[in-house]
């Protein structure tokens, strides 16, 4: 029973995150609950990421680059073109330990799993900075 809750749960988690990541990031404090289900759920406590992020200041043009990504465009690709930040190497932020990012941004971030720039995984977020599209290719 516990098995299929976790699939499911990850599915729901995924759809969730896009969408949610549009209506907006700032989801408040009580995110430590949620954070160490999913964290228990599917994936091992982390504590730092290796994160590339795409940066847009308007949702029309990271709705743009979110178009590119699912047409199979490579996401280190699609940063350089999209991202309006000093990411300028394929949107590679480095590795990051907790409490070093934007709140909203660090939460989504710890949630994914790990993918490759080919077939990444990733979730669109809101913060005062503008519409991140994120994706982590490591956890530590």
């Amino acid at each position: 029973m516990a098995g299929k809750s976790k699939s499911d749960s990850k599915t729901a988690e995924k759809g969730k995150d896009k969408g949610k990541g549009k209506a907006g990031g700032g989801g408040g404090g009580g995110g430590d609950d949620k954070d160490g289900a999913a964290g228990s759920s599917k994936l091992k406590p982390a504590t730092s990421i290796n994160v590339r992020h795409i940066l847009c200041e308007k949702h029309s043009r990271s709705q743009e680059a979110l178009a590119k990504l699912r047409d199979g465009v490579k996401f280190d690709e699609v940063a350089r073109e999209f991202s309006e930040d000093k990411a300028r190497q394929g949107g590679s932020l480095g590795w990051k330990t907790r409490g070093s990012l934007n709140g909203a941004f660090e939460k989504a971030a710890y949630e994914l799993e790990p993918s490759t720039t080919a077939k990444p995984g990733y979730v669109e977020v809101k913060t005062g900075f503008g519409y991140h599209i994120i994706m982590v290719e490591g956890r530590k």
